[in-house]
């Protein structure tokens, strides 16, 4: 049995609830998914300072899972908050969802455009992305000028206007896959898909995956330079 652990860095339990779910219905049957929220974090996570502001529960938390039997880990918040610190505590594979993502995306198409949730994430998301070296495939990171909060709420229209972004990114950017920039869009990836007839993809559902691979092949983070334990 493989376990691991999939944590949403900020404090809201029912977005937890549904990442967690998502990474359940497509990993492995020999995979035990364990979920987890920040702790004294923001409810949400929606610029710098809140991504700043949910590192030191993240960081606890992985520094509980080194303990425990825990083989790999997904930080499932689109900034990849705090992700060269979480290597260094722990010393399976933690993959960020955006990172996960964008990779992804790059190896079934030619090019992709994001869709996050407000404005300010566009330009943090547009960073990760340079930084790792996608930025020749990404066409553009998009708003859908939507709280991330309003994806708990369906009756806030927050899904249809995420899958009208994806229609304008396929149209406007000649895209040929779409990313979703939230974890708290996970959920909607399937009806996405069918709704707009591209490939969407979920950085929770890809990165759970992914650490199911890293892991399946004996790997761990090196602990030899940047990644090394703290000092």
């Amino acid at each position: 049995m493989m376990n691991i652990l999939v944590i949403n860095p900020n404090s809201t339990i029912s977005m937890t609830e549904k990442i967690v779910e998502s990474a359940r219905k497509k990993k492995s049957a020999g995979t035990n998914i364990i979920g987890a929220s920040g702790v004294n974090a923001p409810a949400s996570i929606q610029g710098h300072h809140d991504e700043a502001m949910s590192v030191p529960g993240l960081l606890a938390r992985l520094k509980q899972a080194e303990a425990e039997d825990i083989d790999g880990v997904v930080v499932a918040c689109f900034d990849d908050p705090g992700l060269g610190a979480c290597r260094e505590v722990f010393s399976g594979p933690v993959l960020g969802i955006c990172e996960a993502a964008v990779k992804a995306a790059s190896m079934i198409s030619t090019s992709f455009s994001v869709v996050t949730t407000l404005p300010r994430s566009v330009p943090v998301i547009e960073e990760l992305i340079h930084g790792y070296g996608l930025s020749h495939r990404c066409r553009r990171v998009r708003s859908a000028a939507i709280p991330v909060l309003a994806l708990e709420d369906p009756s806030s229209g927050a899904r249809e206007k995420v899958r009208d972004e994806i229609l304008r990114a396929v149209h406007e950017d000649h895209c040929e896959a779409v990313v979703l920039g939230c974890a708290g869009m996970a959920d909607l990836t399937d009806w996405l898909t069918a709704e707009t007839g591209v490939p969407v993809i979920d950085g929770v559902t890809v990165a759970t995956r992914m650490v199911e691979a890293l892991v399946g092949c004996g790997l761990k983070t090196s602990k030899i330079g940047a990644y090394a334990v703290p000092i």
